[in-house]
């Protein structure tokens, strides 16, 4: 659990609905603030007014997917600094490759438990 004298924000961006306000729902669980998207363009606007310290993006989305939305996260001012998760069903090294260079400091493949991704989250927010 997060300390309540400063809660981190994480924005959860994934074009599914229900995954993405499911892992939201665990997140706010875990103590952590959290807002979600449901595109890569939707995720960019809301993280620009939110400034999550996290994000986790999907790849795959319409409108705009991860690699672009973590490349706008990364030159925006109120979000280059925050951490960036990948979580997506592209798994070969390539995409990997393609994940860290587009921005993101980690990429986790789907499906993924909920207390790995919960240690994920609160390794990467404590490093933050």
């Amino acid at each position: 659990m997060t300390s309540s004298a400063h809660k981190r924000k994480i924005l959860v961006v994934d074009d599914n609905r229900d995954a993405a306000d499911t892992l939201s729902m665990l997140l706010d669980f875990l103590g952590y603030e959290t807002q979600t998207a449901y595109d890569g363009q939707q995720g960019v606007d809301v993280a620009t007014a939110f400034q999550p310290d996290l994000v986790i993006l999907d790849i795959n989305m319409p409108v705009m997917d991860g690699y672009q939305a973590a490349r706008m996260l990364r030159n925006a001012r109120g979000t280059s600094r925050a951490v960036l998760v990948a979580l997506t069903a592209r798994a070969t090294p390539t995409d990997k490759a393609a994940a860290l260079q587009a921005g993101f400091d980690y990429h986790v493949v789907k499906p993924v438990d909920g207390a790995g991704l919960a240690e994920l989250v609160g390794t990467a927010t404590a490093e933050h």
